[in-house]
Order: structure tokens, then sequence, then C-alpha cells
């Protein structure tokens, strides 16, 4: 055990399932007394989550956790702690906790951090990829209902969205040996996310990095809309990134008439915007396969009241310091925009046309309020 006895958890996750088992595989080979769980959601139509437990030698033992409220996934949360602390009584040299498909490593860290202080801790997230597939899953815009790999009734994600976040959240991304994989499928990959480790699935070096350490605080303000840690600009084997930023609002009927040009214009973009009629509302901008969701952050910091500030964690006051301006405070636009065949030169005008023009922007704040709620229908709850 490590740090105070404390049980070691590594996730392992992804869409690609014969990849993320080989990865499972490898660490039950490597590291000395490891254990992996997994829940098999795909029973839940059954009303019941599927659980198994083994080592290098096979299966250990297995059981079945009911549906919570309907949902695979409050089941999974509700049965995995359990399991990981009976583990963590045993002489268990690592926890690899295998995720079903569709279910996304953060939340699955952020509830281990929260009630296994003491006797558990998250060393590492491991994203296992079979590099070929990596282009067809990110544009794929099917919702996970119709993929068959929803986790709840009301789950609205789609397959490319929820592979993106699967991946740029991961501290190490393993890759399969894949014949069909090529330049393009590498590059794609390290763009998405360039600060995580690259290492093939069978490397030695996978046990390592699973026992590295994991801050589940810093990985998830890295993934905040209000100061996430974005890609840079990049080029390579036809796979290009491109970060556009700026400070002037966007008009927003010039904005919602360009969405689905916008959306449709890379493979991912993500990042945080802001409308002329909603000048204190920070917007999220998530995208892949086609599919967008814009959603309502809550506010800029500069629309606050200063006394209201020492409520605001560290890491978003000091994101905000990064990109202060004199005028609008953080209210910036900052999207980044990652596909094969990206059109730069066309993706830049389309965005710079949807700003207000600079006689707009002059006009001011109450002019800027009069303009139309393109995006009543996807912000407000009463539409």
């Amino acid at each position: 055990m490590t740090d105070g006895h404390r049980l070691p958890v590594v996730l392992v996750a992804g869409l690609h399932s014969d990849a993320r088992r080989e990865v499972v595989e490898r660490l039950l080979c490597t590291v000395p007394g490891s254990v992996a769980l997994h829940h098999d959601l795909s029973t839940a139509d059954r009303g019941t989550v599927r659980r198994t437990v083994r080592d290098a030698s096979g299966e250990l033992s297995h059981g079945e956790a009911p549906l919570v409220n309907d949902c695979a996934c409050c089941a999974l949360r509700e049965d995995l702690l359990p399991e990981l602390e009976s583990v963590a009584a045993g002489a268990t040299g690592l926890a690899v906790v295998e995720l079903w498909d569709s279910v996304e490593p953060k939340g699955m860290a952020e509830v281990i951090a929260a009630h296994g202080r003491g006797w558990a801790e998250v060393t590492g997230v491991i994203t296992a990829v079979d590099p070929a597939l990596a282009l067809p899953c990110l544009t794929n815009g099917d919702d996970l209902a119709e993929a068959g790999l929803a986790a709840a009734p009301a789950d609205q994600r789609t397959v490319g969205d929820t592979w993106a976040r699967q991946l740029e959240y991961a501290s190490v991304i393993a890759l399969v040996d894949s014949q069909r994989a090529d330049a393009q499928d590498l590059a794609l990959i390290g763009q998405l996310h360039p600060t995580a480790p690259q290492v093939p699935a069978a490397s030695d070096a996978l046990a390592q990095l699973a026992l590295a350490g994991f801050d589940v605080e810093t990985a998830g303000a890295a993934q905040h809309p209000s100061c996430a840690l974005l890609p840079q600009e990049a080029e390579e084997a036809g796979v290009a990134t491109l970060v556009w930023r700026g400070h002037r609002p966007f008009h927003p009927e010039r904005l919602f008439e360009a969405l689905e040009d916008l959306s449709c214009a890379a493979a991912r973009s993500r990042g945080r915007f802001w409308l002329a009629d909603r000048p204190d509302t920070l917007l999220s901008w998530d995208a892949a396969g086609g599919a967008l969701r814009v959603e309502n952050t809550g506010p800029w910091l500069a629309s606050l009241p200063e006394a209201a500030w020492d409520l605001i964690p560290p890491f978003r006051r000091a994101a905000a310091a990064l990109d202060w301006h004199p005028v609008l405070g953080d209210r910036c636009q900052h999207l980044v925009f990652v596909s094969p065949g990206l059109d730069r030169d066309g993706l830049t005008a389309l965005l710079d046309s949807c700003l207000l023009s600079e006689a707009e922007y002059d006009a001011g704040r109450e002019a800027w309020k009069r303009l139309p709620t393109a995006f009543g229908p996807l912000l407000d709850p009463a539409h």
C-alpha cells in the first residue's frame, strides 16, 4: 500500500472495450497483488448491474447490484466504494477499476476522492485507445441510447462527446497495437490531449504511470469551462488545432445562425465564450461528431462583487488573472477546434463575422441587451 496504507486505485476507461481489457490484463500481470473490478452495465435492462472481481489467475467473485433510481451508473457508484473497501482490507498492490464502455472517469474519480479518504486514493486514470477507431468514435454523433451504450434512461450524451471526454480527462493514454492505424490517427489523439503521455498498452511503463499519482481536483479544474486547459496551436500529419481567441462579444443572432456550420467544421471543438445580450454569463462550448452542447456555466468573475471572490476556488481566480482585460475582465472568447483537414482560414473568417462589429460594440451594453435573444431555446428553461 502507498501513503499511510491507502489502497492505490487506477481507473481504466474508454469506449474501445478490447483495448480496455488489454490494458487491464497488462496491469494485473505486472503489478504484484493487483485486483480488477468491473461493473457490466449492459444488464441494466434487467434491473441489475453485474460485478466481477478478478486477479491475474482469473475470477475471484461476482455478484449483482440493483439499479438506483433506474440508473445503472448510479448503481455503479453505490456498489463501487464498498467493493473497493473490501479489496483494501486485503493485501492488494493495486485496485484496477475497469469502467464500462460509456462511463466517464471524472465522476468515478471524484466519488473515490470524496468518500475514500484515509483508505483509498486514485493514482492514475488510463484511457485505453485503439488508434484506428479514434476518428470514427470522435465523429460519431449518435446518441448513446441508439448505440446501446446509455447508462440511464435520461442519458443524452453522444458517442463522440463521451469518447472525447474520456480521452481528455486521462493522465495516461494507452494505445493498443493496430495494423489499421496511421500517422493521422496518432496525431489526432496527441492534439486532443497533448499533455497526457501516450504509451503502448504492452509497455512496462504502464504500471509505473498507473501508480504515479493523480490530483483529482486539478484534473477537474483542467476540464472546467471557466479555466479549461485547452490544446495549443498544432499541425501534424494532416491534423490541425486552431485556437481562436477574442474579447468582443458574439452577436447572438449571427452566431446562432452559424452554429451548424461551426459544429461541423471540426471533429472536436470546445471552450468558453460570451454573448452580447448575456454579458455576465460564461457559456461553454462542447462539440463532437457534429453535435454541439452550449451551456450556462455561471457568471464571469468580472460580473461579481469583489466580496464574492473569496468564495471562488483559487484555480478559477488564477485562470481569470492570466487573461484579464482592463475593461472586460475575464470575459473572453476562447474556442479550440481539432480535426483532420481543418479549414483554418474559413473557420476563422466565420467566427470573426459572428462578433459584434466595432460600431455595435461601441453602442454599449444597453444596446447589446436589446439584440435578439437567439439562444433562448438552448439556454432558458422556460423555452
